[in-house]
């Protein structure tokens, strides 16, 4: 929003230096981009008078003009316009003069004859549109004169102002005069219009019917007969081109000028072309169509609102732009002038459909004053009496639509000053509130604040706070560290997934982000699928309809094939001994319409060795006694390891991992022959569990436990087992056998020989033993030895070795 300094003065007497001006506004929320000199543009251009015209010898299109610039001797002006006449009064740019476009003049020979100037159009000066002809000047100024001395284009300050969209009454000369004026505590009025009006009267002229009142909140309407259209007063003009319009003509100008100053926007019909002056609102129907003012056919949707003749064709999109059919030309004399308040969402969607942004559909979705149309329609007949001619009819016509109440807040003294950190009155803040239209009145708790109708904006109390602390300036509220209900932390579930990755850090893994995208064939590479139907054949995955690449179109169900792949990568880059994990989700399909999500956390682990009996076990075993060691960090007691088949797996070296009655995942080696296909060069360890079940045990309050301050006893006890008896139940045994007394087991060797016969392998535990209460003897610890070996012999068919 652009507003001259001179303008806000009609509604105020505002003073003070530019600067300063610019820093209150800022400070009241309108803030100042840019602050500009203005009516300095003319230096340079003076009143000229036409002594003579002849042709130019040499040029069918230029002719000679001599003009008097002021000193009595006839300067020679070579001009391509023939419009004047001797005796016309002109603007010359004499020789030095620098234009606004930027055009220096200096004396230039064209066809032979000397030009010492130039004679200037209305676009030349940024004052119209009119590039044709020379502007004629008004007779009776004087010759030589300043040409902005001689229009009143006296030196004026712009400025530049960035609106935000809560404040519609801004978008206007007056609205931000208000607040302007409020701030320096100065009076500001709105001057009533002033006019002769003569019969017959608007309402016989003109009517209109709201169809669609949750479309229209108020309708207005006005006659103007025996308009003139012409070009605009040059004042006229200068405040449009430097608020950003373009002048047209007098008329079309006259409706900029008051929706730039009042904020409402309005609209001009030739009332030759609207049979009976009758007008009518509403929404438009399925296949009609309109032919706007830009000459383009539009095909209407029963979203968008129509303006009607009284043959209900259509003639205007409402609050967007007017139709063809009804245009202003140069022919019209009688003008039906009007203005309306939109529903703002309406013209918001049919501008974006449209393509049709405008000054008028901004303000229109923004919200304008419902009972500012009056004004406006009477600030536009002054304009049209004094510079069209035009003879006013008698009143106006007003029809109400879906006009809303007025609004009332009551506010609460202690939340204001608690919002805004203040110690205001309730007086004080009447006091700040009143000289921008916010009329109050006592009550108990503080104020009960009546909204002004041009303030849509504001609703709530916090809108209330907000023109509180405009006025009084945030500036001088103290500051203040706001304090919180409840201090901000982590949920539940970060905290678990961050004690995971921690957990999984301190175990020596570091972190990998493979992409949850896979080629069809990566599941069946790792194993997880038949090789001879595919993931998607064999409905184990689900297949992007629009992949990111081509080659990567299927959701990974297990976060296998993207940790493999980070394995090959490093060891391309001869890293080979890694220990990676992700924590990531998985998509399985599902009978709903979304796939399966979830959560789960996976590690591999590299470097254990190319192949033999004794490595193979280690990679297993590696992987178990990972998942041992996150169980006992994360406190999740009661997690088992049990043998079974795996997809992707070891046949003879993985299992399930079981956690409160539930599989919580899977842990072993990976197949040797998924390893050979991704290129793995040595045997890797792994595991994949369940997120949310881990999640779950850590929100649970951890039970304290004793510490036993008594000396511990380790012993060492090996057994030859079947390969069928899985060594995690042979520890469970001998941890029960314990009766309390065993601390841990802990597997550290297994071992294979033709001495213990097919089948059958060795399996070696560590126990450590110690009491809370005493120190063991020597006949406990053999005691409780002897109730190992007996319970593993009985229940595993297992023999201690020598």
């Amino acid at each position: 929003m652009k507003v001259l300094l001179s303008w806000m003065r009609e509604f105020a007497p505002i003073e003070g230096e530019p600067a300063f001006l610019a820093e209150q506004m800022t400070d009241l929320g309108m803030v100042v981009e840019e602050v500009v000199a203005t009516g300095r543009t003319w230096d340079g251009i003076v009143v000229a008078e036409v002594l003579d015209l002849r042709p130019h010898p040499e040029a069918d299109r230029i002719q000679l003009v001599d003009v008097d610039a002021g000193d009595g001797e006839a300067l020679q002006i070579c001009c391509g316009a023939f419009n004047m006449a001797v005796g016309d009064l002109v603007p010359l740019a004499t020789i030095g003069t620098t234009m606004p476009g930027g055009l220096e003049i200096a004396r230039r020979k064209l066809r032979g004859e000397w030009s010492n100037g130039m004679l200037c159009s209305s676009t030349e000066l940024e004052l119209g549109d009119d590039a044709d002809g020379i502007l004629i000047l008004d007779a009776g100024l004087t010759v030589g004169l300043p040409l902005a001395d001689a229009l009143g284009a006296t030196a004026d300050t712009l400025f530049d102002l960035d609106i935000e969209g809560n404040r519609p009454d801004a978008l206007s000369v007056a609205g931000v005069t208000r607040d302007l004026a409020a701030r320096l505590g100065v009076p500001f009025t709105l001057p009533s219009p002033k006019f002769a009006e003569s019969e017959p009267s608007t309402a016989a002229t003109g009517s209109v019917e709201i169809a669609a009142p949750e479309l229209c909140a108020r309708f207005g309407l006005r006659v103007l007969r025996n308009v003139t259209v012409g070009e605009s007063p040059a004042w006229m003009a200068t405040r449009l081109v430097a608020a950003g319009m373009r002048p047209i003509n007098s008329v079309v100008d006259i409706s900029n000028y008051v929706m730039l100053e009042l904020g409402q926007p309005n609209h001009t019909y030739d009332l030759g072309l609207v049979p009976g002056g009758e007008l009518g609102v509403r929404m438009a129907g399925e296949g009609e169509r309109l032919v706007t003012l830009d000459d383009v056919e539009r095909d209407l949707m029963p979203a968008d609102g129509l303006i009607v003749d009284g043959a209900d064709t259509p003639i205007g999109l409402a609050g967007v732009m007017g139709g063809a059919s009804t245009e202003i030309s140069e022919s019209t004399t009688d003008v039906l002038l009007e203005a309306a308040v939109w529903d703002r969402m309406t013209i918001a969607r049919t501008s974006r459909r449209l393509n049709l942004r405008s000054e008028a559909s901004t303000r229109f979705e923004r919200g304008v004053d419902p009972m500012g149309i009056e004004r406006a329609l009477d600030r536009f007949a002054e304009l049209a009496a004094e510079i069209c001619g035009a003879t006013v009819a008698t009143g106006s016509v007003v029809v109400d639509g879906g006009l809303a109440p007025p609004t009332t807040v009551e506010v609460r003294t202690e939340r204001i000053n608690l919002i805004l950190n203040t110690e205001l009155a309730a007086g004080e803040m009447a006091a700040l509130l009143d000289p921008i239209g916010f009329t109050s009145t006592p009550t108990p708790d503080g104020l009960s604040v009546s909204v002004p109708s041009w303030r849509l904006d504001a609703s709530i109390e916090e809108d209330i706070a907000e023109e509180v602390g405009r006025h009084h300036g945030y500036s001088r509220s103290g500051k203040r560290v706001p304090t919180p209900t409840q201090a901000g932390g982590l949920t539940p579930a970060q905290a678990g997934r961050r004690r995971l990755r921690q957990a999984l850090l301190g175990a020596g893994y570091s972190e990998a982000m493979p992409m949850p995208f896979l080629a069809p064939d990566d599941l069946a590479r790792a194993g997880l699928v038949r090789a001879d139907s595919g993931a998607e054949a064999d409905g184990a995955s689900i297949s992007l309809t629009n992949p990111l690449v081509a080659d990567e179109s299927v959701l990974r169900t297990s976060l296998l094939p993207g940790l493999l792949k980070a394995v090959v990568r490093n060891q391309s880059h001869r890293n080979g001994a890694v220990r990676l994990y992700e924590l990531g989700s998985v998509f399985h399909p599902s009978d709903d319409d979304l796939p399966d999500e979830f959560e789960l956390v996976a590690g591999i682990g590299s470097g254990h060795g190319p192949g033999g009996a004794t490595a193979g076990d280690s990679a297993a075993e590696a992987a178990v006694v990972q998942v041992n060691r996150l169980a006992a960090e994360l406190g999740l007691a009661g997690l088992t390891v049990a043998n079974a088949e795996v997809p992707g797996l070891h046949p003879t070296r993985a299992g399930e991992v079981r956690f409160r009655g539930k599989v919580l995942g899977t842990v072993g080696e990976v197949d040797p022959r998924v390893l050979e296909v991704y290129g793995v060069a040595d045997r890797a360890s792994w595991f994949e569990l369940r997120v949310a079940p881990i999640l779950a045990a850590l929100e649970s309050v951890p039970t304290q436990k004793p510490v036993s301050l008594y000396p511990s006893s380790d012993i060492d006890l090996a057994f030859t087992t079947p390969d069928a008896v899985p060594a995690t139940d042979v520890a469970r045994t001998i941890k029960k056998a314990g009766d309390g007394l065993i601390q841990w087991v802990r597997l550290f060797d297994v071992f294979r020989s033709a001495q213990l016969g097919d089948g059958r392998r060795s399996l070696a535990y560590q126990l450590r033993l110690q009491a809370l209460d005493r120190t063991l003897t020597d006949d406990e610890v053999a005691a409780v030895r002897q109730r190992c070996i007996d319970a593993v012999e009985q229940a595993h068919g297992a023999s201690l070795r020598g």
